[in-house]
């Protein structure tokens, strides 16, 4: 099966392409939306601009594909391979992601606003934003997810939960070189999240709650931490 195979099918009506091994192909500007590509190896592909919502790419093998400003809203990504993968200004609002491993991705000015990445690998993954978007990762569930090393450098995770993610030098600073946007951890849940040697420079962490987190050699200069709950308990000032 080549690529016009699956246009043509899916034109016809066809939804289910499981099991697909078709490396390197280009799937651009084009409406794919419900098509079902689990299990599929897809490594190396080029699936831009395109229309995914509500695919299925669960245990899919997308390492080293392109999704630029792809519309992937509610897909199943669960349990995929996502390594050095390139998602930059990608639609992923309610997306699954719980179990992908997304190692040094670039997911730079996504919306994930609702997604599930639960368990997740998320190491040295770059959220940093694009010149006209930054990192939506408001309400994420980011349970247990792994995200040490990896850039978060202004992005928006409002009210997200990031208990016991593992953010061990994680770069959660405002933006550098005059571009002064505070990372947003407002009402964030960091409980036993551990946090040690993160930068939280102008983080802004109100309300949030930081119970039982490490906070070895955190760097928290300029982070405004009014009404969060601290480590030990206490309600910060």
């Amino acid at each position: 099966m080549n690529v016009q195979d699956i246009l043509q099918q899916y034109q016809a009506g066809k939804r289910d392409f499981r099991y697909l091994k078709l490396q390197e192909i280009e799937l651009m500007n084009v409406d794919l939306s419900e098509i079902n590509f689990y299990d599929s190896d897809l490594r190396q592909s080029r699936l831009g601009k395109s229309n995914f919502t509500k695919a299925n790419f669960c245990k899919t093998n997308l390492c080293e594909s392109i999704f630029w400003g792809t519309n992937l809203t509610e897909v199943n990504l669960s349990y995929a391979y996502l390594i050095d993968a390139d998602l930059s200004g990608a639609k992923l609002v309610n997306a699954d992601l719980s179990h992908t491993n997304l190692l040094k991705a670039s997911l730079c000015g996504v919306n994930l606003n609702g997604a599930s990445l639960y368990c997740a690998n998320l190491v040295e993954t770059d959220f940093r934003p694009t010149s006209d978007q930054r990192t939506d990762l408001g309400k994420t569930n980011l349970f247990q997810a792994e995200l040490c090393y990896s850039n978060l450098s202004q992005a928006s995770l409002y009210k997200a939960n990031l208990e016991q993610a593992n953010l061990f030098r994680a770069n959660l600073s405002m933006g550098i070189g005059g571009h002064y946007i505070h990372t947003d951890l407002r009402e964030a849940n960091l409980f036993r999240a551990n946090l040690s040697y993160a930068d939280l420079t102008g983080a802004l962490l109100m309300n949030a709650d930081l119970t039982s987190a490490d906070l070895t050699g955190t760097i928290l200069t300029q982070a405004n931490l009014k009404g969060a709950i601290m480590p030990d308990g206490k309600i910060h000032d």
